[in-house]
């Protein structure tokens, strides 16, 4: 019987790189969001030492999909003799920056963690999935959460609930790029840990984005009679927040009726992921 698991999605409310390491990695302060939009895993035991991965997407089938590396790096660590059968539904937009591959490499090591009954804690997941990418201990901790360093440094947050309208664009944004752009902030005011910063805070990768994909820009002008928009993460989704889902409704609605062309996403804040509840994690 196939195990089947979530891997939401996240937002990053507001995205500050305050500064470089010595070995050049960009330290950042954020609140991360989780919300209910998600992919799907399902996964089943395989008798003999390998992965066989599938996906409702050919374009990623492939072994050098993130899930694939999380799930022989777990193998790996706990030393197994057992493999695993896994099937990607996607239904995230990739390249969005709502950390898609990230939440699914996640998630992948929560349900093998259960289903190969390896026993590690959430602090040795969260360990293995920094190997691979800085945006997977997050879901690997499952919780809404105030983060520094690169990403890695997290402090779970009560969040007000609210509802997201979601655009994508459908347009790819080099992540390797924005980072290596002479005209990217890196000097933003370190802040101490405040919730309303959510509100208040800006994204770094906003006015670059929007300078380097004229499309992306267009979709903030449409947004502008509408309500306010932010950048996600490194592009290329946008969001607005609203109170309630009748309000991010409308707002759906108004920017449907203006831009028949536009993806859009209505999700529910989450304070903490499914994929816990499924595999009645507690942390």
């Amino acid at each position: 019987m196939p195990l089947t698991v979530s891997a939401p999605a996240k937002l990053n409310l507001f995205l500050h790189i305050v500064g470089r390491t010595s070995n050049g990695y960009h330290q950042l302060q954020s609140i991360f969001q989780l919300v209910d939009l998600h992919d799907e895993l399902s996964l089943s035991l395989h008798t003999q030492n390998s992965i066989e991965f599938s996906c409702s997407d050919p374009e990623i089938e492939s072994p050098d999909n993130l899930v694939v590396k999380a799930a022989k790096a777990l193998q790996k660590h706990c030393q197994l003799t057992v493999g695993a059968r896994i099937h990607l539904n996607k239904k995230l937009p990739m390249g969005g920056g709502i950390g898609g591959g990230s939440s699914d490499a996640a998630s992948a090591l929560l349900a093998l963690n259960h289903l190969w009954q390896c026993q590690l804690t959430i602090d040795e997941l969260a360990d293995i999935g920094l190997s691979l990418g800085a945006d997977i201990p997050v879901f690997i901790r499952g919780r809404s959460a105030w983060a520094e360093g690169v990403g890695e440094q997290l402090t779970p947050v009560a969040l007000p609930e609210k509802w997201y309208v979601i655009i994508h664009p459908k347009v790819h944004v080099s992540t390797a790029l924005l980072f290596a752009h002479p005209e990217l902030t890196r000097d933003t005011a370190k802040s101490t840990i405040r919730t309303d910063l959510a509100a208040l805070g800006h994204n770094d990768f906003e006015p670059l984005v929007r300078k380097l994909h004229p499309d992306i820009d267009d979709i903030f002008n449409a947004c502008l009679p509408i309500a306010e928009a932010k950048l996600t993460g490194s592009g290329s989704c946008i969001f607005i927040a609203t109170d309630s889902e009748s309000a991010a409704n409308i707002v759906k609605a108004k920017l449907n009726q203006t831009n028949p062309e536009l993806t859009t996403y209505i999700a529910k804040g989450l304070d903490s992921s499914p994929v816990h509840n499924q595999l009645n994690i507690q942390t």
